[in-house]
């Protein structure tokens, strides 16, 4: 259903706004904590209270300034911003905003995930005689969301984040390798910028009506049908999310979340398959672009590979303080059940010079009980 509420404005009041909610992003992100404990966000001289954005209800419609249009930055009505959690979860049927991609998507359901950040120094401890040092990293638990993206704006966050659905192994009869199903993404629980809105269809994607349900007596107005919870525990497996894995260099930071997809039989072999999905956030304020991927990949069976190229899925992108963050997703396949990947990016500064970006070393592990991927998301 698209929205009524449009109308265009002149640009000193959409640059005004989109300030406003661009601070109100910034504010959550995790770059700016320490602004957190502030009790004024600056911006220029018309600063917001944190008590209006933080402890309470904003009351106040909140915009989304769309800035890819032929016409110009159109105002856009979306919702009521509500205060951000920063203890618990977000339920079922909770509408937001990305903090990072700006699309509006809703809350499906958690994923509870093990984060392992090398960015945070473990305590130093006494080592034996004889023994070398080595950087081990210790997982906590960190919450992600399975969301649905509204449909109207995938076309405006292709060009940062081409995660925007989920890949999965076609059936043995099917001669596709892969299918997907769009506007599936997975959130941090700190990318969350809740709010709430009247309409009873305030995200348009093809699922929306199949797994949730309106119910204005409930907050949020909107529940898991039985077909949402049947989807969830059929294709459980295939959209589990349990490692996410963080490491920062030179104020790139780079976060791999790998997911097991399932195996198949090739020329009398095994194949198994891992899809990965990887973020690059600038974390600094010089700009940067990304030139050139280095991978290793060691398989259990004994073989290690090599892999390099130019960019990342056929883009070079740039990492800028206006465009930080750059998403993408791409698979791997191994004739062994498990084995790691690590590898480097090499990324060039405006002055031409080159430094390389850390990826994390993480791990490709098979679902013990592996069965048939699901056929699609028929009802």
């Amino acid at each position: 259903m698209t929205s009524n509420n449009i109308s265009p404005v002149d640009a000193q009041s959409a640059d005004v706004l989109f300030n406003l909610v661009k601070v109100g992003i910034e504010i959550t992100s995790e770059r700016k904590k320490q602004a957190r404990r502030r009790d004024f966000l600056g911006w220029g001289a018309g600063g917001v209270p944190l008590s209006h954005l933080g402890k309470m209800m904003i009351r106040l419609l909140f915009s989304r300034i769309l800035m890819n249009r032929p016409e110009g930055k159109i105002l856009e009505t979306v919702g009521v911003f509500e205060a951000v959690k920063q203890h618990g979860k977000y339920e079922t049927g909770q509408l937001f905003l990305h903090s990072v991609f700006g699309y509006r998507g809703i809350v499906l359901f958690p994923w509870h995930a093990r984060l392992y950040d090398r960015d945070i120094t473990p305590p130093i401890k006494r080592e034996p005689p004889g023994t070398h040092g080595s950087k081990e990293v210790k997982g906590k638990t960190h919450t992600y969301y399975q969301v649905l993206i509204d449909t109207r704006d995938c076309p405006h966050i292709s060009q940062r984040s081409q995660t925007e659905a989920v890949t999965f192994l076609a059936n043995h009869d099917d001669s596709r390798a892969l299918y997907a199903i769009p506007g599936l993404d997975y959130v941090s629980h700190e990318d969350i910028l809740p709010y709430n809105s009247a309409e009873q269809l305030p995200i348009q994607h093809e699922l929306f009506e199949r797994f949730l349900l309106y119910n204005p007596a409930k907050s949020p107005p909107f529940t898991a049908r039985d077909t949402l919870k049947a989807w969830q525990e059929k294709n459980h497996p295939w959209l589990e999310l349990s490692d996410v894995h963080r490491e920062t260099t030179e104020n790139i930071r780079v976060t791999v979340i790998p997911f097991y997809m399932g195996m198949r039989e090739a020329q009398n072999s095994h194949v198994y398959w891992w899809r990965y999905c990887i973020r690059l956030e600038n974390m600094g304020s010089e700009v940067v672009q990304l030139r050139e991927r280095h991978w290793r990949i060691f398989s259990l069976s004994g073989t290690l590979e090599t892999v390099r190229g130019r960019g990342v899925v056929g883009r070079e992108p740039v990492l800028s303080k206006e465009q930080p963050a750059f998403q993408y997703s791409s698979h791997v396949s191994l004739q062994a059940p498990s084995g790691h990947m690590w590898g480097t990016f090499r990324i060039e500064r405006t002055d031409g010079s080159h430094f390389d970006v850390r990826i994390p070393p993480f791990s490709l592990e098979s679902n013990k009980d592996d069965k048939a991927p699901p056929a699609g998301y028929t009802f």
